[in-house]
């Protein structure tokens, strides 16, 4: 007895579809996967080495900061991202607050070329892990009694085309 409902232009799992689509087990396999898996705070310090004193200070405060970014490979498709920042405020000579912080996440990244994860590890993932490491620091240095703070907004991909040049740079001039 055959089934009259059957299609026979469906194709077995594995097989192209009439439209040179994959199915089955190798499309699952061949899409791209890029996932957030986690956001942390991976190292946080603040130092107020001339408190309480400072608080009484009339000068205008000076902030510095200092930023980059590091991954690491995890296996299994995932890395880590991490964005390191370094704040210092200076009143005259003497240092009001220094705040240094890491923040990190882990992401899956799979079934993308080369060039695309690159991308990703350098422009994407940061700016989906700043607006957390922004936060904590905000949180941080108002909860240690300074003035409110709020670190700029970064453009990740002018950032990530700088850093490329420097290593580059660096590169050319080591040879």
């Amino acid at each position: 007895m055959t089934d009259n409902n059957s299609n026979s232009n469906s194709p077995t799992p594995g097989q192209t579809n009439p439209d040179n689509q994959a199915t089955g087990p190798d499309a699952e396999a061949a899409r791209p996967v890029f996932t957030l898996q986690r956001v942390y705070l991976k190292d946080c310090s603040l130092e107020a080495p001339h408190a309480p004193h400072i608080f009484l200070e009339k000068q205008e405060p000076q902030l510095e900061f200092q930023l980059d970014t590091a991954e690491q490979e995890l296996g299994n498709n995932l890395v880590e991202i991490l964005i390191r920042c370094t704040v210092t405020c200076r009143f005259g000579d003497r240092i009001g607050f220094l705040v240094e912080a890491n923040e990190a996440a882990i992401f899956e990244i799979a079934n993308v070329s080369d060039e695309q994860r690159t991308l990703l590890k350098g422009i994407t993932c940061p700016t989906i892990v700043y607006p957390y490491l922004r936060a904590n620091l905000s949180d941080l240095i108002q909860r240690s009694s300074f003035p409110p703070f709020h670190l700029a907004e970064i453009n990740w991909e002018a950032f990530y085309q700088q850093k490329q040049a420097k290593m580059a740079e660096s590169a050319a001039t080591r040879q």
